[in-house]
């Protein structure tokens, strides 16, 4: 019989087609039967810079439990209350930069940690997941960026991921560059994609061979320089791997047109998420990373106030350009979410069943780099939903992301700066 993941991987109209019995997709009898053949497991991380409204974004830290009220910030959500957690209390105790909203907050990694050096990352958990959720697909991990990124107040880095070695892992700039990755086919011949991948093979081959005669006598300082080197040939020759295993596969076509090119701000935003869905529903990729802009966020919205300005805000133009900005982000917030439930898998769940999200951003206003604004929502993780958690406070943000990497069953007794799980938020 023909699998379902032959199906998945062979055909290039898998959107527009039925389930087909005969590939492994029929109805379940029961909910037993159903709950034998396990969905894949999704991860996505939402961030954006310069934090939130201080006073309108955050619930009342009296009220926790499912019993709560919404506060205006995120009151866009209310249709998905049940559905979603948000946790305050949470914080990278290394992070001494607030305009780096994205550089350190999925590693908690400690910028001073390497004597002698100014600057130091570590592993984004994003590629924690990815190491083993993305196996089975064509991306390993999706990055997602805007070209908006200094006035976004994002610092270092190409986008929210960070490799084994800390060092930045690149991202797609825009919603085309997104859709022809996804889902342009490549009109390269097959056999002129395998020499292209031979010869990249053999480049590698020698300069492996020439690093290794060059390593003999050499001191401390360049040893560590050359392993650094030898890692990443050791990463080029994983993602020729991946190309190699994925070579006689098309690419699935999209059930959305490509999108129009400049897209900015809200536009920009409300694309990418469609993006996102289109990416999980095709199994293209499991794990999905978007650094958001603000910048052109605020300017799609006609609000004239600067980025930076906004964060220092007190009650006038600035506050309220800070509060329209947060009710924006949490309708975009609402819709993708909309979407992630009205996906249906093939046993009748729905994307959302099966993913784990997280948005928020590593400072929640001014420069106070403490109670990191996080929302958490999707069942993949097992999380107690509809909740509003108060966790002590300066409780590492990494013990939240531990908790999400063993609740999507990946074993691991620590992330960054964790001192252990998040129980407040187990399922």
């Amino acid at each position: 019989m023909t699998s379902r993941r032959h199906f998945l991987r062979s055909c290039t109209a898998v959107i527009a087609l039925p389930a087909l019995e005969s590939f492994g997709f029929r109805r379940f009898a029961s909910a037993a039967d159903a709950a034998s053949t396990a969905r894949p497991k999704r991860a996505i991380f939402l961030n954006f810079g310069w934090g939130v409204t201080n006073e309108t974004w955050f619930p009342d830290v009296k009220q926790t439990g499912a019993d709560y009220t919404l506060p205006p910030g995120l009151a866009p959500l209310a249709r998905h209350k049940a559905d979603f957690t948000v946790v305050q209390g949470l914080s990278n105790k290394f992070a001494n930069e607030a305009h780096w909203g994205s550089t350190f907050w999925l590693t908690g990694a400690n910028r001073y940690a390497e004597p002698g050096q100014s600057f130091h990352n570590s592993i984004s958990v994003d590629q924690v997941i990815a190491a083993q959720l993305g196996r089975d697909t064509r991306f390993a991990s999706l990055q997602l960026n805007s070209p908006d990124v200094a006035s976004s107040g994002h610092g270092p880095g190409l986008s929210l991921a960070w490799d084994l070695r800390g060092k930045p892992v690149a991202g797609l700039e825009n919603p085309v560059l997104a859709f022809h990755r996804l889902f342009s086919a490549d009109s390269t011949s097959l056999a002129e994609r395998q020499a292209l991948l031979a010869q990249k093979r053999s480049v590698l081959d020698a300069v492996t061979t020439d690093a290794g005669d060059l390593q003999r006598g050499l001191n401390k300082t360049d040893n560590d320089k050359l392993d650094e080197y030898f890692q990443s040939i050791r990463d080029i020759e994983t993602r020729l791997g991946k190309d190699e295993q994925w070579l006689n596969v098309s690419k699935p076509k999209a059930a959305l047109a490509e999108p129009k090119p400049g897209l900015a701000g809200r536009d920009e935003i409300q694309v990418m998420y469609d993006l996102m869905v289109a990416a999980l529903q095709t199994d293209s990729t499991r794990v999905i990373t978007y650094r958001q802009p603000v910048g052109t966020l605020l300017t799609s919205l006609g609000i004239k106030v600067a980025p930076h300005d906004m964060s220092h805000y007190s009650p006038g133009d600035r506050m309220e350009a800070s509060q329209k900005r947060d009710a924006v982000q949490s309708e975009l917030l609402a819709g993708f979410l909309d979407k992630l439930k009205a996906t249906k898998e093939p046993d009748g769940t729905s994307l959302f069943d099966h993913t784990m999200l997280t948005y928020g951003s590593n400072i929640r206003t001014i420069h106070y780099l403490d109670n990191c604004p996080t929302l958490i929502a999707g069942g993949a993780a097992g999380v107690k939903l509809g909740q509003h958690v108060v966790a002590p406070k300066n409780t590492p943000l990494c013990n939240a992301w531990l908790t999400l990497i063993n609740g999507l069953g990946i074993k691991s007794d620590r992330h960054g700066d964790s001192t252990g799980v998040l129980k407040e938020i187990q399922g």
